[in-house]
């Protein structure tokens, strides 16, 4: 193992670097307990690694896509060879579920970096147009083709719910594409990414392509955006800290792709499969303990199946297993921190002020260690209410009764948010036509599951771009246009 992969150093130019700002903990949110240092880069630390990132661009854009790919997938296979350790470390640093951290963190994380060492093609041809005179006043015949380039140096900045997932979906395609990256981690659990750079050294990634730089104080994510050096910022994360980060890359016209809140509507028409529907909306409360932009937290339930759909989800939340992610039986495990357990039981107590029913939940776990929130279901909502409005990222549901179609599609879509919405209905038809009415970058029908060469991203305040499968391929580049005369 490298001298830094135990993550106290930074990876900067193809070396482990000592940190100019020392060491933070990091936290164990099942166990409270330390279970690593991560390290505190200072700002002249990031603009080296942006430096860096500038340098190694051209060598590395200038490589074959085969080549590069092939990078990519020796990664891939590394990453599972250290599979268990790997999601061991994951497991520890976010609190989630022994299945949860293997399948979908570490899971993901090498599908992604297999997904991206399969070569694509970059450029396509246009169809010739005719013109009656050009530029000299002659007609003629005009080729043209169509090139993607890469964007340049890329920061990523990565969000604290998936380390291995999400930072695998922002560096596997843009590397792909011939861009250069710095990472820059979500400071609870950065360790995971600096095992991904470990992996991406041992499988030949020259140095100064990735770039891991990490710290507590917001001024090292400041330093990754504002660098001179750096074209395109790729972002997920809050919607307030994407707007600022907005604002930074507007005064340089830097490149984004921005993956921020979401309050996903869910609605559920009389004519549902009640089972299915509570199935999806559960995940609220289970998956990542409700720590996930594309959670359904916004229920709206027709009038006939609303008393019938709160009782089920009742009974689905009620039977959940709150408590040690590593125990076999347990589904929910902790939310991230202490502050974000203490926000969001800020956020049910309000519903509670605001005239919602806490119809279960809405009470801490007994536990002597550990960020733990019960899964926690809110009835007899309205749509202006904060629970309903702003994004808890927590096991809570809030849901709200509608009358007719129309009403429904209103809700749903009377929110600053727009990332991914959900339509319940025996009657396929319906379900395509509300979905193609709501104003949300994905929809799902009668499923929360997603294809994963679907592009992905939101409306409004949701976020900007969108990426996965080939889409990702497009927002790590820029399109060129060559023209000549036919």
């Amino acid at each position: 193992m490298n001298q830094g992969a135990d993550g106290q150093r930074l990876f900067v130019d193809g070396r482990w670097v000592e940190p100019d700002g020392g060491h933070y903990e990091v936290v164990d949110p099942a166990t409270e307990e330390t279970i690593g240092w991560a390290p505190e880069a200072s700002r002249d630390q990031v603009h080296a690694a942006c430096a860096a990132a500038r340098e190694a661009f051209g060598p590395w854009s200038r490589t074959a896509p085969e080549e590069r790919a092939a990078v990519l997938g020796r990664a891939a296979d590394i990453i599972a060879s250290r599979f268990l350790p790997y999601a061991e470390l994951a497991q520890a640093e976010t609190g989630a579920t022994t299945g949860t951290a293997r399948a979908m963190q570490v899971g993901v994380g090498v599908a992604r970096f297999r997904r991206y060492a399969r070569v694509e093609p970059a450029e396509w041809a246009v169809p010739p147009q005719i013109n009656e005179a050009g530029p000299m006043g002659k007609a003629g015949v005009m080729g043209a083709l169509a090139v993607r380039q890469p964007v340049g140096v890329v920061t990523c900045i990565t969000s604290y719910n998936n380390p291995w997932a999400n930072p695998a979906g922002k560096i596997a395609p843009a590397l792909a594409m011939g861009n250069t990256v710095v990472v820059k981690p979500a400071p609870q659990d950065p360790l995971s990414v600096y095992r991904m750079a470990e992996a991406l050294e041992a499988a030949g990634v020259p140095a100064g392509v990735v770039n891991v730089v990490s710290g507590q104080s917001a001024a090292v994510g400041e330093a990754a955006v504002d660098s001179a050096d750096v074209d395109m910022v790729s972002f997920t994360g809050s919607t307030a800290v994407g707007q600022r980060i907005g604002e930074v890359c507007g005064r340089s016209m830097k490149r984004q792709l921005m993956e921020l809140g979401g309050k996903g509507a869910a609605v559920v028409f009389d004519d549902a499969d009640v089972g299915s529907a509570v199935a999806g909306i559960g995940t609220t409360f289970s998956f990542y303990s409700g720590q996930i932009c594309t959670a359904p937290t916004r229920v709206l339930a027709q009038r006939g199946v609303y008393d019938r759909l709160v009782e089920q989800l009742a009974g689905y939340a009620g039977r959940l297993t709150v408590g040690d992610p590593r125990a076999p039986n347990t589904v929910v495990g902790p939310v991230i921190s202490a502050a974000h357990r203490d926000r969001v039981e800020s956020y049910v107590e309000l519903g509670r002020k605001e005239g919602a029913t806490v119809v279960t939940g809405g009470e801490r776990p007994p536990s002597d260690r550990g960020f733990y929130v019960a899964p926690t279901l809110l009835a007899d909502c309205t749509n202006d209410m904060r629970v309903a409005r702003e994004e808890i990222f927590g096991p809570v549901v809030s849901v709200i009764p509608f009358e007719e179609e129309e009403e429904g599609i209103a809700l749903a879509n009377d929110t600053d948010y727009g990332l991914i919405d959900y339509v319940w209905s025996g009657d396929v038809a319906r379900a395509f036509r509300v979905a193609r009415q709501l104003r949300a970058g994905g929809v799902g029908v009668n499923t929360v599951g997603r294809n994963m060469e679907a592009p992905f991203g939101g409306f409004k305040k949701s976020g900007v771009g969108r990426d996965v499968g080939v889409y990702a391929l497009h927002a790590y580049s820029e399109v060129q246009a060559i023209v000549w005369p036919g």
